[in-house]
């Protein structure tokens, strides 16, 4: 790979941000709760006293500022997107010291950022003869952390794509495979579709969903209508199907807003740091497999949020573009791909549903929720290897770069 100049980037939040926050945080007021409301209604209200007294008092973003900037080697990009011009990409790249590792692009989604690839950095470069390495890309979607957002209406999946594609193609990875979960899967199946075969050459993913899934159509797939009827469901599909039908019926507001009048709350979580952190804290716990998170480690995640560039508004358009495109419909790639089934996503119904001719690879975890990366990662990682490695249904499928 040819040698790219690229244009390092450091976190550098100025103090007066910093003391803006604290002093939002000083001037927050706070609803009253119900008796014995759990988290029925919502986040708890002493979560939100904890965790705000602890932004406000104790937590130190100057600590963990200085982390993420040691851990994680970033950059920025300049990528003009057809119709929308120059959009300003930041990104992680860290390349493995194995000049035949396979270059990765990582693609996060909401309420996700670029530290979601923090923990599976370190294992997926790694060199061994036992695994294959990766040169990982694991960019800020526009719009979010510290990259720049469209101003345009009309902001797809394809200029998702789009940009993506050009990011790799311009740090010298003309041939990628990808990863993703949440938004991140909607945009790796684009990139598989408009750019498979010559650029993209597989995609894996712990987010295998189809938008409406249901049982095979007996007009449509005659052969696995009748499969369906006398094949029983797993323990692990029924505990999926319960799942995905609790997260439609209580975890699914959020949605519906962001899809519909993104603006609206878009005012609440710009202007009150207490609502975003209610806004992404919900989701943290409700989407996990009660994941230890601690408090700093969620206001780091928050922060990352409020600190962005582009607001934190910025974020939930995506969702708007979504639905009012119908780019959740269901849609076809040729390239090998493969799947990771965790049992609390959010969405998981049995396989048989979601099962097409290019699906070389499946893998079943006994714990893990939407944040795989975050949750699960040498499971994650795990899974990739046995993908990509030796003896994988998608060996040595970037021409020149088996991983070792």
């Amino acid at each position: 790979m040819a040698q790219v100049d690229e244009t390092p980037f450091k976190i550098a939040i100025p103090d007066e941000q910093i003391s803006l926050l604290k002093q939002k945080l000083a001037l927050s007021t706070f609803p009253d709760e119900l008796e014995n409301a759990g988290r029925d209604y919502g986040v708890p209200l002493a979560d939100m006293l904890r965790l705000v007294e602890r932004w406000k008092n104790g937590y130190d973003w100057k600590k963990y500022e200085a982390l993420i900037n040691e851990e994680l080697p970033q950059f920025t990009r300049d990528v003009d997107v057809d119709g929308f011009g120059i959009l300003n990409i930041h990104y992680v790249h860290k390349k493995s010291s194995s000049e035949k590792a396979i270059p990765l692009l990582f693609v996060h989604g909401w309420p996700g950022s670029f530290l979601e690839v923090r923990e599976i950095l370190p294992l997926l470069t790694a060199v061994s003869e036992e695994h294959p390495s990766f040169h990982v890309v694991a960019p800020s979607l526009p719009g979010y952390g510290f990259s720049s957002a469209p101003t345009k209406k009309g902001f797809k999946f394809a200029q998702y794509a789009e940009v993506y594609n050009k990011l790799m193609l311009s740090l010298g990875y003309d041939q990628y495979v990808t990863q993703g979960g949440d938004l991140g899967y909607f945009i790796t199946r684009k990139i598989a579709k408009l750019y498979g075969g010559k650029h993209s050459k597989a995609w894996h993913t712990n987010f295998p969903i189809m938008p409406n899934a249901g049982p095979p159509s007996p007009i449509r797939q005659p052969l696995q209508y009748l499969t369906h009827l006398v094949t029983p469901y797993t323990e692990a599909e029924k505990a999926g199907l319960k799942r995905t039908k609790w997260f439609e019926a209580y975890g699914r507001g959020y949605f519906h807003e962001q899809a519909t009048q993104p603006q609206t709350i878009g005012y609440a979580v710009t202007d009150s740091p207490v609502g975003l952190l209610a806004w992404i804290y919900e989701k943290l716990v409700t989407l996990t497999d009660d994941y230890p998170w601690e408090d700093d480690e969620i206001l780091t995640w928050i922060s990352i949020y409020w600190f962005s560039k582009s607001g934190p508004a910025a974020t939930f358009r995506i969702y708007y573009e979504m639905v009012q495109g119908n780019e959740r419909l269901p849609e076809a790639t040729t390239i090998p791909m493969g799947y990771s089934y965790f049992p609390k996503e959010i969405f998981n119904v049995p396989r048989r549903w979601i099962r097409a001719p290019n699906l070389v690879f499946e893998s079943e975890h006994e714990s893990g929720g939407h944040f795989a990366a975050f949750e699960r990662p040498e499971a994650l990682v795990g899974d990739l290897r046995r993908m990509f490695g030796r003896g994988g249904p998608a060996f040595h499928v970037v021409p020149g770069k088996p991983g070792y």
